[in-house]
């Protein structure tokens, strides 16, 4: 199994868990905690397939990915209440998710040859857009929007982290643990220290 392969399969898993844990916050029954678990898990790889023209959306030729995420939304329901935060759980594995989401996504735009702008975004969009349906479909200020948050920004950073280290001669491996590393060293800063960019704050108007 290929790098790539074992990323996306990750990202499926550890995204399904974190959809499970916001269907346990919304105290839905087992076909929602399946529900909300599989859109998680591959809304974002399905937009990327979809942009890149992709033969088939990679869970329709693997079906094989929605087994994986139902498995991960069962073991949440029996297991949640078990944990002391179910938000604080979401947030780190989500942080997990979105590392492992980027690199899988640069790597499969890389294997089309695609260009860095285009390795950029299906990088970003892989690692958000699961997230951002999860937390639209509950109701909540997706985690993408929220103000400061390092939450996009520490997906391009590890996209552009993937770009530049192919562009200075490192292999395809290498490259993409850079992407991994550099996706969750921000997001877990802004989680533990707090990094936030500088939001927009109106001011009066002059008169």
């Amino acid at each position: 199994m290929t790098l790539v392969a074992l990323l996306e399969l990750a990202s499926v898993f550890v995204f399904a868990l974190t959809g499970a844990l916001a269907a346990s916050r919304a105290q839905l029954d087992l076909v929602g905690f399946v529900f909300l678990a599989s859109l998680t898990a591959v809304g974002g790889g399905t937009l990327r397939d979809l942009v890149l023209g992709q033969g088939a959306v990679f869970w329709v030729a693997r079906p094989q990915m929605i087994g994986l995420a139902a498995i991960a939304a069962v073991i949440v329901f029996f297991t949640a209440h078990l944990l002391e935060s179910r938000y604080r759980a979401l947030l780190w594995l989500d942080a997990c998710a979105l590392a492992v989401a980027v690199p899988a996504g640069v790597g499969v735009a890389l294997a089309q040859g695609q260009g860095w702008p285009v390795l950029l975004m299906m990088g970003v969009a892989t690692g958000c857009f699961g997230g951002l349906m999860r937390d639209v479909v509950c109701n909540e200020v997706p985690l993408v929007l929220r103000a400061g948050e390092l939450y996009v920004t520490a997906a391009f950073a590890g996209a552009l982290a993937a770009v530049l280290a192919l562009a200075a001669g490192l292999d395809q491996r290498a490259a993409l643990i850079a992407c991994a590393a550099v996706t969750l060293a921000l997001r877990a800063g802004s989680l533990v220290f707090g990094w936030k960019l500088p939001a927009y704050r109106p001011r009066p108007p002059r008169r």
